[in-house]
């Protein structure tokens, strides 16, 4: 399960980011609420780890912001407020669970696990299509009409964000999030030039999907 943490605390990000990935989840960490909104509306993710107090924009309008997109991904509200009325106000705006913190990994697990036989979007996660082309996220190989081959682990992530995209546009932005992560010390640079390993790619295995700059903007892939 690729799974959307957003949430200021730093050090519980790393602990989280570490016990989920144990489990083999997927994590992508932002620590801010503008960010957090941009990555979530790339409908990217199968579950959202959304915290209630967040610097620039808090998680409740984070939550509304999305549902009103008509985002269906479920979330998981992580907040120190738990009073009845705000537990009752974070659901009504279209949480799917709420936990007070602290609290103690096995019961988010517990509930990362109830929400995931809830929800068929998670079956077969780790099989993705688009176009001609399929990619097993699990081995990271590649299949297109000609033939098929291996990916590293970079290139592997960055299909995958342009697979999930359901053919938008990604910025580059929410590319490094997904690929290096939020706090990563990567240069832009590298963004174009796994872009142009993607390319040779996706042209090796015989595909007709066209991997395009937008300028000033990000990427998109098409079908043509």
């Amino acid at each position: 399960m690729r799974i959307l943490l957003i949430e200021d605390d730093k050090k519980l990000c790393e602990l989280l980011q570490f016990q989920l990935k144990k489990e083999n989840h997927y994590v992508d960490i932002c620590h801010d609420g503008r960010d957090g909104l941009d990555i979530f509306l790339q409908n990217g993710h199968d579950l959202v780890i959304l915290d209630r107090m967040l610097p620039t924009m808090n998680g409740l309008y984070v939550l509304k912001k999305a549902r009103s997109a008509g985002l269906d991904t479920p979330v998981i509200m992580l907040t120190a407020i738990g009073e009845l009325y705000d537990r009752i106000e974070g659901l009504d705006c279209g949480a799917d669970d709420y936990i007070t913190k602290p609290f103690e990994f096995e019961e988010l697990s517990a509930r990362i696990r109830s929400l995931g036989r809830r929800s068929k979007k998670y079956e077969d996660d780790s099989i993705l299509q688009y176009g001609d082309i399929t990619y097993d996220s699990a081995l990271r190989i590649l299949n297109g009409p000609k033939c098929g081959l291996q990916l590293s682990v970079r290139e592997g992530l960055l299909l995958e964000v342009f697979m999930r995209s359901d053919g938008k546009v990604m910025r580059r932005m929410v590319i490094f999030s997904h690929v290096w992560g939020v706090d990563a010390p990567v240069e832009e640079s590298n963004l174009d030039t796994y872009i142009h390993f993607l390319r040779k790619r996706l042209c090796y295995v015989g595909s007709r999907l066209n991997l395009k700059t937008v300028r000033g903007t990000g990427y998109i892939l098409e079908d043509i």
